[in-house]
């Protein structure tokens, strides 16, 4: 008996659709059940003692449907592999020549995009700006590819296998990621690997385990009228159609990919428009996923990528082609974007960056020491060379003076000691890459950093100017900065420095800590360190942010918590369960509950009215039956509509 069982569940396993389980496993029981019994059918005529056998053989086949059904739908959902060419300027000893000036733009050819390393201005190729025809093009594309992909039969299948298939190939080739965006936005390796390797891992990884959860019918408690108990009520979920990503530089990978997972995952088609700064690892990002798409058999149309000129931005923006948009950048632009979108009615989502906030408690350095937190001090303000939304832009110590400045003692003989370069073409080590932007950021910080110390508004203890380094003199280095006892009316204290600049202030309590956290326009993210967990509660209350980690950094954004601000940080979130239900359709629908009853409309009230007096009534002893909170008036209302029903 062994052999034939082994061949008919290896016959299972090789099938490729849940269907086709059930019908094995059904042929499969019969054959059970005859091998067993094999006049069953009479048996079973005259004696329950067969029934019983079966349903005990039943009851103890269960576990075994339930492997047999989860590992065919593992294979399944199984990730395709593929292989992608590794560009040559990503592999290590390239040797590219310097474009000069390093300048994204070149005034004899300007309709192209040119691309470079920050961290050595090694040239890395040049791309088109696209145009209002192509841009609508890639619109149109995305759009068809939508259509099909969202009706097709295996859809749900589809989907994750994607995402299955997405993870696997991140996983394997990890360096060959992390150095394509090293070289596009020149930050270190390790770096890379946090910011957008293991963030785009998780988000995957967590909508595979929930997403299909949170985009379930939402059952709803329906009518609170008692005349409506017939009715069910639910929220159904469903794509926008095309929706547009329009994204920052300083995660190029991550940046990319979020939105393109929760685009995919609820079945809407996606145009990423990248920044000009990163357009050649866009690139290769988006070329990843349109592979992907394929060997999974999705048209590789659903993604799109875009780029052009900033002035050329209303093209994308103010677009009808577009259900929805998410914004990634700064306040200038999001109030050109979110202008031109409102023209044609699209919603948008919008992200601009923060002023982050470290609220560390008196109690927290007393009983924990310096030691701990200064390191996540340090890798949360120069990790990406501070290029980083929710990055600490602020230390407020509040409390003992003394422990306050064995912590800045303590940071900065740790931020004289931090290393500066590009680790993907040096041998040596190296803790900090190079910024995106060039000389008008550096003159930017450097006037803010000058006018803070000079002033009296703040000491200066290391840094405070950029970086001129021997190997790559027109490379984007800037000193990693120390700030001390900032005046929280410095124009550094209240502008988002995104660069790589620790501030630290002094607060005597910890009111006073969360007045100076909450004293600026922005209000993304902040966090707080204390032992008590109740005051933690307490002082999260008080923040005005959309996001707030206790006692860590930027937690929240790992966690896959819906994510975005409050005040000038922007509006709308994007992550987490809110975030795949903002790129959807909240279809309302109520229907009745069973066929039996159905609404229909009193004679009374009928058009054309014959007697408006009883039909007031009516409708008056309606409203009281369904909503007076009195038994005996609901009783009244009742014999009231049974009256003047007719």
């Amino acid at each position: 008996m062994s052999v034939p069982i082994q061949e008919q569940v290896q016959q299972i396993l090789d099938n490729r659709t849940f269907i086709d389980l059930l019908e094995d496993f059904k042929a499969n029981t019969t054959a059970l059940l005859n091998l067993y019994f094999p006049n069953s059918e009479s048996t079973l005529k005259s004696s329950i003692l067969p029934i019983q056998i079966s349903f005990s053989l039943l009851v103890g086949l269960l576990p075994v449907v339930f492997l047999l059904v989860r590992k065919s739908k593992n294979r399944i959902e199984s990730p395709r592999k593929f292989e992608l060419p590794v560009p040559d300027e990503a592999k290590p000893n390239w040797k590219g020549k310097r474009l000069n000036p390093p300048n994204i733009f070149q005034g004899n050819d300007p309709e192209h995009i040119y691309c470079y390393c920050p961290a050595t201005s090694q040239y890395l190729g040049k791309f088109k700006s696209n145009d209002k025809e192509e841009i609508d093009l890639s619109i149109a594309k995305a759009k068809k590819a939508q259509q099909a992909f969202y009706s097709d039969p295996q859809f749900s299948i589809k989907r994750r296998r994607f995402l299955r298939t997405l993870n696997k190939f991140i996983i394997d080739n990890q360096e060959t990621i992390a150095r394509v965006a090293c070289r596009d936005s020149g930050k270190t390796m390790v770096d890379a690997s946090m910011g957008e390797i293991m963030v785009t891992l998780e988000k995957i990884n967590w909508v595979l385990a929930n997403g299909e959860k949170a985009l379930a019918n939402s059952v709803r408690p329906g009518s609170s009228n008692m005349f409506m108990f017939y009715k069910k009520a639910e929220v159904r979920y469903e794509p926008l159609g095309v929706v547009g990503a329009l994204v920052s530089w300083n995660y190029p990978f991550h940046n990319s990919l979020g939105p393109i997972i929760a685009a995919v995952f609820t079945g809407n088609g996606i145009v990423v428009k990248c920044s000009e700064r990163v357009r050649w690892s866009s690139e290769y990002f988006i070329t990843l996923v349109k592979t992907a798409l394929k060997v999974c058999d999705i048209d590789e149309d659903l993604v799109q990528l875009i780029c052009c000129w900033g002035k050329d931005g209303d093209l994308v923006s103010g677009n009808s082609g577009f259900q929805h948009l998410t914004f990634i950048g700064s306040r200038p632009i999001a109030k050109r974007v979110v202008t031109k979108a409102s023209e044609v009615l699209t919603p948008v989502v919008v992200e601009l960056g923060g002023k982050d906030a470290v609220v560390i408690c008196d109690d927290y350095l007393k009983k924990k020491g310096i030691e701990g937190i200064a390191s996540v001090l340090l890798r949360g303000t120069f990790q990406s060379a501070g290029q980083n939304c929710i990055g600490i832009e602020r230390v407020i110590v509040s409390g003992d003076r003394d422990n306050y400045e064995k912590l800045v003692s303590l940071l900065q003989s740790r931020v004289d000691k931090l290393r500066v370069g590009s680790d993907i073409d040096q041998s040596e080590e190296i803790d900090m890459g190079a910024m995106i932007m060039g000389d008008p950021k550096f003159e930017e910080l450097e006037g803010w950093i000058k006018e803070a110390s000079e002033n009296g508004q703040g000491r200066l203890l290391a840094g405070g100017k950029r970086y001129n380094h021997p190997n790559y003199p027109q490379g984007h280095y800037f000193q990693p900065t120390l700030l001390v006892d900032l005046d929280p009316t410095a124009t550094i204290a209240t502008n988002e420095v995104f660069g790589p600049v620790l501030s630290v202030f002094y607060a005597e309590n910890d009111d006073k800590a969360i007045e100076l956290a909450n004293s600026t326009p922005f209000g993304l993210g902040s966090s707080i360190f204390t032992t008590n967990f109740k005051h933690a509660n307490e002082l999260c209350k008080k923040l005005k942010v959309g996001n707030v980690a206790i006692n860590d950094f930027a937690t929240f954004y790992v966690c896959q918590l819906p994510f975005g601000g409050v005040k000038e940080s922007g509006y709308g979130k994007f992550g987490g369960e809110e975030g795949l239900r903002g790129l959807c359709i909240e279809k309302s629908v109520c229907y009745d509950k069973t066929s039996l009853i159905q609404t229909a409309i009193p004679k009374v009230i009928d058009y054309p009215i014959e007697n408006g007096k009883k039909a007031w009534k009516f409708v008056s002893s309606l409203n009281k039956g369904g909503y007076d909170h009195s038994i005996l008036e609901k009783c009244k209302a009742i014999w009231s509509l049974a009256k003047n029903s007719s």
